[in-house]
């Protein structure tokens, strides 16, 4: 069976993921200074404007505009002549207690352990997902966009190609057969530039300069499509062109077009949030089922209720490519192997740490510094499962 898979990435300059660097920064601010603060920033940015809202209970308060000021000139900005405003308070109260002490710990007057004590700061359904097609564990489509985009950003800051701007976008389209990549299907790529560089040099340059390099583990053959700038200027663009607001780049965020999303935005979130810290949980655990040889492709789903420490639902899906047991013997493994209340997720990938910043652009999976990416948990579930 033949089918198309697609996946986006965006670069720093991207307006939507600037402002996820911005509430990610506000986060690892706090973090720094308070490992126990509690996080849900949200920022909105358009032209000469930057507003922060949302709820921040810290025994420290961040500099919000200098973090605003310094993420704008990382991501290649200028901040004369912005204006900042600022929304915070603290966290509802009746919010809070139900994360402090959770609906088991209450019920069984501390009975139920420290494990059990904190509940999750929401409901939810979070969605992990591995494959083994490629050494990320990653989909083909979501690897490649990022390499682009990785590409395009290290050609603008070195350099390396001249008079092109920060803001800028790559969407790759895979030919799957039989479930597995074979030919690259069509690649765009958009990216701002001056007034004066010339549209036809600079496709040149991105096909030689960025795509040839970001390309090698699936090269265009003579049919693959490829656009760049299909709009033909872009020299508007940025912040000047459109308006940035968190959470709205979920796919570029996670595995693009090919698995399914929970629907809860990562960025600016401390993780008792299990939208975030949930997330992270089912990619370590479904990467470990693939680094295993459990199953070919594994897609973890975790959901949680507000106050509640166990989640209400543990599934597993391996799309028939499970080699060892049936899926739903893979999911009842996971609470002997991986501790998947919210205490347990944030002491094993020790997420109290400020290591957010990072993640908010080239995607929060298949890179290999974050901690939700090891596979340390291998042996222990081949000897649960085998």
């Amino acid at each position: 069976m033949r089918r198309y898979y697609t996946a986006e990435s965006v670069t720093e300059g991207h307006p939507d993921k600037v402002c996820d660097q911005i509430a990610d920064a506000i986060l690892d601010e706090c973090l720094k200074h308070d490992p126990s603060s509690r996080v849900a920033c949200e920022v909105l940015a358009t032209r000469g404007n930057v507003f922060v809202a949302g709820e921040i209970s810290s025994g420290y308060e961040p500099p919000v505009f200098d973090v605003i000021r310094k993420v704008l000139g990382e991501c290649g900005y200028c901040t004369d002549g912005i204006e900042m405003d600022t929304f915070v308070h603290q966290q509802s109260p009746d919010i809070a207690k139900a994360v402090i002490v959770s609906k088991e710990f209450r019920d069984n007057n501390g009975k139920k352990g420290r494990d059990r004590s904190r509940g999750a700061g929401d409901q939810g359904v979070m969605v992990g997902y591995a494959c083994d097609e490629t050494a990320q564990l990653m989909p083909m489509p979501i690897v490649l966009a990022h390499r682009i985009t990785r590409e395009l950003s290290a050609c603008r800051r070195s350099g390396y190609i001249k008079d092109i701007f920060s803001d800028g976008k790559a969407q790759v389209t895979v030919e799957y057969e039989d479930e597995k990549p074979v030919r690259l299907e069509s690649v765009v790529v958009s990216c701002q530039h001056s007034a004066e560089k010339s549209l036809k040099k600079l496709e040149t340059e991105i096909r030689e300069k960025v795509l040839r390099p970001a390309l090698r583990l699936l090269p265009p053959d003579e049919d693959t499509k490829i656009l760049v700038n299909p709009s033909g200027r872009f020299v508007c663009g940025g912040l000047d062109a459109d308006t940035g607001l968190t959470g709205r780049k979920l796919m570029v965020d996670t595995y693009g077009s090919m698995v399914p999303h929970g629907g809860g935005a990562f960025s600016g979130k401390d993780c008792s949030k299990v939208d975030r810290s949930a997330a992270y949980m089912a990619r370590y655990i479904a990467k470990n089922m693939v680094a295993a040889g459990l199953a070919s492709r594994c897609q973890v789903s975790l959901a949680y209720a507000i106050g509640v420490a166990e989640p209400v639902m543990i599934a597993v899906d391996t799309f028939g490519t499970g080699k060892v047991c049936a899926d739903d013997c893979l999911a009842r493994a996971i609470p002997l192997v991986f501790g998947v209340t919210p205490v347990q997720i944030m002491e094993s990938l020790r997420l109290n740490r400020p290591i957010f910043r990072q993640t908010a652009v080239f995607g929060h999976f298949g890179r290999k510094e974050f901690p939700w990416e090891r596979t340390d948990k291998v042996l222990a579930l081949q000897d649960t499962i085998l």
